[in-house]
């Protein structure tokens, strides 16, 4: 039994705490909500993200980062992607020696254009790559916590890493794959959720399943071009976080990103939404820094583009609509050809 760490309580913290608290493990979930903590150390239940699923015994909360990771073999980091930086270097100094990092957040910090991976480096430089790692997959928190199947991938530059991931994690119905392509395993994060709002916005219009395929065969292509431009394997693109994660993010009711499209399709502005929303679809910021980083990569993104325009220029879908299917034809291929 190892003691876990996890900072962020969200839906996908406590989804995670609740993993490894079935593995046998001691979990302390950090919450800036003071609800959160009430709940989980009253109730046993995440009430403002996970209402109506128990947590065990063995699963604390706390307010304080610094008590959360002392002691701690494993400390999960799950804080919105536009916290990471903050987090990390303010509990970076608290981390016991030889303890393993799984960044868990999925998106691309908007200032600066960089991967969680290279935030980290900037964070928290004491972190070598063989006690860090990343997590990401085809997983719906509120599945994950009430123990239904699924697969995630723990990516890491140092093999040793990503197998001490698999080895805390893994379970028949959490089961942990390992790769050594962690930038792979980030862009399709941290894109999928992009694309999953144009997919929503495709089936709110009702434009059809031959549409909805499309788009989610189009947005694979884009975000191979993308990892192929920043180094990935385009291998990682046809696995759990890439083909995987879009999938499920793409077609999935309890997608927030998803939702976030139909709802621009059926008139709701953009920021008004996210704003009047508890939960995070982190696509809507990501949508401005993979935009952003796609025109510094020189990377054909039209599904990123026209995302971007909805969501914070004001375009209206439908030219949008028009802008993708009036592009001049080309090879399938194109881009992601090594």
């Amino acid at each position: 039994m190892a003691k876990v760490a996890v900072i962020g309580a969200g839906a996908w913290g406590t989804a995670i705490g609740l993993q490894a608290a079935r593995k046998g493990h001691a979990v302390t979930l950090w919450a800036r909500e003071a609800e959160v903590i009430r709940s989980v150390r009253e109730s046993h239940v995440n009430e403002p993200f996970l209402p109506g699923i128990p947590l065990p015994q063995s699963i604390d909360a706390t307010g304080d980062r610094t008590a959360a990771v002392a002691g701690a073999a494993l400390v999960v980091l799950v804080p919105p992607s536009k916290f990471l930086r903050d987090v990390a270097a303010s509990i970076a100094g608290a981390i016991a020696p030889g303890a393993l990092v799984v960044v868990a957040s999925k998106g691309i910090e908007e200032e600066s254009l960089k991967l969680m991976s290279e935030v980290m480096a900037e964070a928290a430089p004491e972190l070598a790559d063989d006690r860090l790692a990343f997590l990401s997959g085809p997983t719906f928190a509120k599945e994950v916590a009430l123990g239904k199947p699924c697969n995630v991938v723990a990516a890491s530059r140092a093999p040793q890493a990503a197998a001490r991931v698999q080895e805390l994690l893994h379970s028949p119905f959490f089961r942990v794959y390992v790769s050594s392509d962690p930038v792979g395993v980030e862009i399709g994060g941290a894109l999928k959720n992009v694309m999953a709002i144009a997919a929503g916005a495709v089936d709110a219009l009702d434009l059809g399943l031959n549409a909805r395929a499309g788009i989610i065969t189009r947005a694979l292509a884009e975000m191979t071009r993308f990892g192929v431009a920043l180094g990935a394997d385009p291998l990682t693109f046809l696995g759990l976080a890439g083909m995987g994660d879009l999938v499920l993010t793409c077609t999935g009711e309890l997608s927030r990103n998803r939702q976030l499209g139909v709802e621009i399709a059926r008139g709701a502005d953009p920021a008004a939404y996210v704003a009047s929303r508890r939960t995070v679809a982190e696509g809507y910021t990501t949508a401005r820094a993979a935009w952003a980083l796609a025109q510094k990569l020189g990377v054909d993104a039209p599904i990123i583009e026209q995302v971007y325009y909805v969501l914070h220029e004001g375009r209206p879908l439908i030219d949008s609509l028009k802008a993708l299917t009036t592009r001049e034809s080309k090879d399938e291929l194109a881009g992601i050809r090594l």
